[in-house]
């Protein structure tokens, strides 16, 4: 059963039942209709730009742009930016900003905006150039530099000058430089300087006794006195010159700006000059007895003066003369000697010689003749004998004789031709007759150097050489200060040990000391300065050996075979070989032998080891050698070379030979070559010479 309830009055009573209007269902919704108004508009307007303001206050960076001026303009392009304050809000990119401000250069350049929340970025303007007027008081065309930079002359006007400090220099010949450290303010800003610049001289009052004479001041003539001279300053040299008198000179030290007035000038008359001869010449002259020196000879002599020149010659009789001169006078003085003579017998053999003195033929040796008392160049010649030639002084008052006995030239030669000859420093020398071989390297040779050339010699002049290199007792005969030195606190400076730390040119000038002391020409052209200028290949004083000769003495084996190495043709060396760059020197030398001990460090003794096939020591190791010739690297263009002794010139020396500091296959092989200039620990030299 439903329960219904009904809606009672208040009196309890059911309210009655009303019935309403019903309309059946057509399944269509109520239609609502939209009307857009302006508040809509301002509503949507509103929200886009608050959205847009939001996203870009969200995104935006905080930039202070920091500018030198600050009151410059500043103006950002390329993008939106919002200035609050002295920042602007400006998101992240690469804007243009440009800067302008009075006095200073516009300025484009980039802002870069990072990703940083809050940023500076400072800009510094550049200034614009001050206005620079520049002037000297009282002079113009003074030469104006700023900074070392060349403006011009003064006055400068209105001269545009980068801002900041700067060193400004006004010059003018004969003034002082003007220096001043000047500040410029830029932003077009003129600035005014004057400079007063002081005078660079100072006057010199001159007057001499007799006036008129030519003032020079370092050689520039500045007129005549008397004079008020503007000199200026330094250290000047002052000269007064005037015909017929004696020139005066003087320095004096010209402070610019402090006045000199130089003490009256007295000249002296002019001496006179006198030009004297004598027959002969050469003879001494004294003046008042005071030596004036050797005829030809000029002198002055005081005017208005009488005096006595008297005239020596050995072998003459003295001659005095007197002589009087004018002022500023020229006058020559010719004089005769008379010689001072001696009778002298000259017997020579064979008798047909010829005699000859001071060069000049006086007819056959044997005569009686007479001779000054002086020191004479005698010589007795015949064809086919050696000439006698010596310098003898006659004794007036003595019975003198000069005897002599000619040697033919066949005798003499025989007689001179020794095997083994000895110097004067106690060195042996070993003649040799040499002849045809091949210097060099084939190419195929292992350690060959490219300046190993083959070349074709022949030896036609008979040479020696010595069997041992210089010692350091035999060098210090002629340079007896020489030291050879120390290697790792080992002296090669002992009397036995072979000399090093010599230059070619002082192994030259040993040979040439070593001729001298022998009366053999020097092979060795030597100028004023002690240099090596070139040399006599006709003479047979003592050289170095020349390259050619050095190799046929140690490569060749007189039976037509050639050595390799100085031992034989294969490595290693056998004992007592040589001192070469072995164990001993280890820790020292890089390349060397670790299968030999020669038990040298350094330099040995000379001597110390197995001569080589000609009894020659020491052509390999111990020091390598200076030779004579020039360095070259040619090979034979011509043919066969005859007695060759290197080129003409060049730079450097050749040197040969191995020495205690190499090891190599390359230097121990006897047709390594090397060459120098400077003086080195490990190379030395021997001595040769020509037979004739």
């Amino acid at each position: 059963m439903e329960n219904i309830d009904y809606n009672k009055t208040a009196n309890g009573s059911p309210d009655p039942i009303i019935p309403i209007d019903f309309s059946p269902n057509d399944n269509k919704g109520p239609r609502v209709t939209f009307k857009l108004k302006w508040i809509h508009v301002v509503v949507a307007v509103f929200v886009l730009i608050s959205g847009t303001a939001g996203w870009f206050v969200l995104t935006a960076r905080s930039v202070f742009v920091e500018v030198e001026p600050i009151t410059a303009e500043i103006q950002i392009t390329g993008g939106f930016n919002i200035k609050l304050g002295q920042r602007y809000l400006i998101r992240t990119g690469s804007y243009g900003l440009t800067l302008s401000n009075v006095g200073y250069h516009d300025s484009l350049t980039q802002l870069l905006v990072s990703t940083e929340q809050s940023q500076s970025h400072p800009f510094v303007m550049r200034k614009l150039p001050g206005i620079v007027s520049i002037a000297a008081l009282n002079i113009d065309n003074a030469r104006v530099k700023i900074d070392g930079v060349d403006l011009g002359e003064t006055p400068l006007i209105d001269v545009p000058v980068e801002p900041g400090n700067h060193q400004l220099t006004i010059s003018k010949e004969r003034y002082l430089d003007y220096g001043e450290a000047i500040t410029i303010e830029g932003r077009s800003v003129a600035q005014n300087y004057q400079a007063n610049l002081e005078p660079a001289w100072a006057t010199v009052s001159l007057s001499t006794i007799p006036s008129g004479a030519d003032v020079l001041v370092d050689g520039e003539v500045f007129g005549t006195t008397p004079i008020n001279a503007e000199i200026l300053q330094g250290r000047r040299d002052v000269t007064l010159k005037l015909s017929g008198h004696k020139a005066w000179q003087d320095d004096f030290d010209v402070i610019a700006g402090e006045d000199i007035t130089i003490p009256l000038v007295e000249l002296e008359p002019a001496d006179g000059l006198v030009f004297i001869r004598s027959n002969p010449s050469a003879a001494s002259v004294t003046i008042g007895g005071d030596f004036k020196g050797l005829t030809p000879l000029e002198v002055a002599l005081a005017p208005d003066q009488n005096h006595e020149l008297t005239f020596f010659k050995n072998g003459y009789h003295s001659n005095k003369t007197n002589i009087r001169t004018l002022p500023n006078q020229e006058r020559e003085l010719n004089v005769e000697l008379d010689p001072i003579t001696t009778s002298v017998s000259v017997v020579s053999e064979p008798r047909d010689a010829e005699l000859f003195v001071n060069g000049e033929f006086r007819g056959l040796a044997n005569q009686t003749l007479e001779l000054m008392a002086a020191s004479q160049q005698i010589e007795i010649r015949k064809a086919g004998y050696i000439p006698y030639s010596t310098e003898f002084t006659s004794r007036p008052g003595l019975d003198q004789e000069i005897r002599v006995t000619l040697k033919s030239l066949e005798q003499a030669k025989l007689e001179q031709i020794k095997p083994v000859i000895i110097t004067a420093a106690g060195q042996s020398l070993k003649l040799f007759y040499p002849g045809a071989f091949t210097m060099g390297a084939s190419r195929r040779e292992a350690g060959r150097r490219p300046n190993e050339n083959l070349r074709d010699i022949q030896l036609e002049r008979p040479f020696y050489i010595s069997y041992q290199e210089v010692t350091n007792a035999q060098y210090r005969m002629f340079d007896s200060e020489h030291s050879s030195g120390t290697v790792q606190g080992l002296t090669l400076n002992n009397e036995a040990q072979p000399v090093v730390r010599v230059s070619w040119t002082q192994a030259a000038l040993f040979c040439n000391w070593l001729s001298e002391r022998e009366s053999l020409a020097p092979f060795y052209q030597v100028n004023e300065v002690d240099e090596i200028s070139g040399f006599n290949a006709e003479s047979i004083g003592y050289r170095l050996p020349s390259e050619s000769e050095w190799a046929w003495i140690a490569r060749t084996d007189g039976s037509g075979n050639q050595l390799k190495y100085p031992w034989g043709i294969q490595l290693p060396p056998p004992e007592n070989a040589g001192n070469f760059a072995d164990v001993t020197v280890q820790n020292y030398l890089g390349e060397i032998m670790f299968n030999y001990d020669d038990g040298y460090f350094a330099t040995a003794p000379v001597g110390s080891f197995t001569p080589n096939q000609y009894e020659i020591q020491d052509m390999a190791g111990n020091v390598a050698e200076w030779v004579h010739d020039f360095y070259g690297a040619v090979g034979s263009v011509g043919g066969v070379e005859i007695d060759p002794l290197g080129p003409a010139d060049g730079q450097f020396h050749t040197i040969r030979g191995s020495s205690w500091a190499h090891g190599s296959i390359t230097e121990m092989r006897l047709s390594f070559r090397d060459f120098g200039i400077e003086p080195r620990d490990d190379v030395g030299f021997r001595i040769a010479r020509y037979l004739e």
